[in-house]
């Protein structure tokens, strides 16, 4: 039994009370039956006998008066009950007859009754009528003396017979119906009491089985939601709170095995953290070796090299001319390398302090910034007989200084590698692309090929012989830590036509959602100086 689950459980309970129940309805209707047939024959045979047995002696009493009262008078309208008896008493023999049906003892004191009735006709009452109508009625009533009344006497004896017979039968009759009924009052009560304990054992069932497992178990539940997840969970209850209990259970140690992946997660977070704190305080003093490298490099190391250059230009201007050919390409490398040795550590300098010396980000309009990058790459521009050229551009969010070195950078380099059978021609144009703003550099110089295009944004890296172009080949190292400085990327666009493309995104100013006008007339460097 306590493997039967609740379900097995309440339908063996309900079958077996369905079966008690349909066994006394069985009975109920079969006692109902025999109550009502019962019933039926004490209102509609027991009764009318009964009555029928009295209105026959009623009958039988006025036959016998008629023939006195005959005998008295010799009047024929003495004889009317007399005849009007006798055919009463043969409606009501027949109708009693149709009543008896399988009475027997009923029939034979019927048929008994009738048989003395006819003997007294026979005997008394024609032989009285007869003498009177013949001799007259002191004839007629020398008859009827104490023989002619015990005969009649007879006739009532066997009439109380009958109705002893109808009593006893009718009796009997209703001592089944009650019997039956009581049969059907006691079936019904039975089935009020069977469904009264199914009732109770159903509420004890439901308590052992039901609401007395499920409060252990929402308290263990509890205990587990309280943080004892190492509680295990288990239930003395059915097959299903038993399932219900190892589901539970399951999602317990699931939840604990997360829990503890969660702690160690946690642990080995703090010890990243604190390790990510050792290297933020390492690279703190590693700024500060920075600095302080910047600070050598820009005093200590450059008052040198001013002495060294310095002196070698003096050499170059008193003894130019005075020394043979050999002696002044010297001192021509020796110029030559202390300058570009001040040029690298410039560049340097200015490529360390790019987002540790700051004025702070605020709202930069690049058509303006555009206007102040023309001016200063003018000269070399006018030497390359060289243009400038933008559309509307958008205000980003920026420090001005740094985002004026990225494009006056991006449009040195278009100018200075330009192609040498055309004038350079730069335009800049910027494009909303989802959340960013993505700022287009394109011009018509000699281009780069794709298999360098990363590599031309790594510091001091250069394509070409130092002979062939100024510079230190830094500028886009320097372009490219401006922009990863805003948040943005930059790359060299792939399979263009004509030159070089490159662009660069800078996110879109918050509460800044308007397009700029991009197919409006680009704004020419010409025009900004006129």
């Amino acid at each position: 039994m306590r493997s039967w689950s609740l379900r097995q459980r309440v339908t063996a309970l309900c079958a077996v009370v369905g079966g008690l129940l349909a066994l006394l309805a069985i009975g109920a209707s079969v006692t109902a039956t025999a109550t009502r047939s019962q019933v039926d024959t004490l209102a509609n045979r027991a009764t009318p006998l009964r009555t029928g047995s009295e209105a026959l002696l009623t009958a039988l009493v006025d036959q016998e008066t008629a023939v006195r009262g005959f005998a008295l008078s010799g009047k024929d309208a003495d004889l009317t009950p007399y005849t009007d008896g006798i055919v009463e008493e043969r409606r009501l023999t027949d109708e009693m007859s149709g009543l008896i049906e399988d009475e027997q003892a009923i029939r034979a004191s019927l048929e008994r009754l009738n048989a003395e009735a006819a003997t007294w006709r026979r005997d008394v009452a024609e032989p009285v009528i007869s003498m009177v109508r013949a001799q007259g009625p002191a004839a007629g009533q020398a008859l009827i003396n104490d023989t002619s009344r015990q005969r009649f006497e007879e006739v009532r004896a066997a009439a109380a017979a009958l109705q002893d017979e109808i009593r006893t039968f009718r009796d009997k009759t209703s001592d089944d119906a009650k019997s039956s009924s009581n049969v059907l009052v006691v079936l019904l009560i039975a089935a009020t009491v069977i469904v009264l304990l199914a009732g109770v054992a159903l509420l004890i069932s439901l308590r052992r089985m039901v609401i007395e497992p499920l409060t252990e178990l929402a308290k263990q539940v509890r205990s587990v939601a309280g943080g004892e997840y190492d509680h295990p969970i288990s239930t003395n209850g059915p097959p299903e709170l038993a399932t219900l209990a190892a589901d539970v259970d399951g999602m317990r140690r699931k939840i604990a095995s997360d829990l503890a992946e969660v702690r160690e997660a946690r642990e080995r977070i703090e010890w990243v953290n604190g390790q990510l704190q050792t290297q933020a305080e390492e690279l703190i003093r590693s700024n500060r070796d920075l600095e302080q490298f910047a600070y050598v490099a820009s005093h200590d190391l450059q008052e040198p090299l001013r002495k060294v250059a310095s002196f070698c230009q003096l050499l170059q201007r008193r003894y130019a001319g005075q020394l043979d050919e050999r002696a002044d390409q010297y001192i021509a490398f020796a110029v030559d390398g202390a300058q570009r040795m001040q040029r690298l550590i410039n560049d340097l300098l200015a490529f360390s302090r790019i987002g540790r010396m700051t004025a702070g980000f605020t709202d930069v309009d690049l058509n303006a910034l555009m206007v102040e990058v023309a001016s200063q790459t003018e000269n070399a521009r006018n030497y390359a007989k060289g243009e400038l050229t933008w559309d509307d551009l958008p205000t980003v969010l920026g420090e001005q200084a740094l985002l004026t070195t990225l494009l006056a950078n991006l449009v040195s380099n278009s100018i200075k590698f330009r192609h040498p059978d055309r004038p350079p021609r730069v335009h800049v144009s910027a494009e909303r692309v989802g959340d960013e703003w993505e700022i287009s550099c394109r011009d018509n110089g000699i281009g780069v090929e794709q298999e360098f295009a990363d590599k031309i944004f790594v510091i001091f890296q250069r394509l070409h012989a130092k002979d062939s172009y100024p510079g230190t080949g830094i500028g886009l190292a320097i372009a490219k830590k401006i922009v990863e400085y805003h948040g943005g990327r930059i790359w060299v666009a792939p399979d263009v036509d004509e030159g070089t493309v490159i662009r660069f995104t800078l996110p879109v100013l918050v509460g800044r959602e308007e397009e700029p006008a991009g197919e409006t007339e680009p704004v020419r460097d010409s025009e900004v100086n006129a």
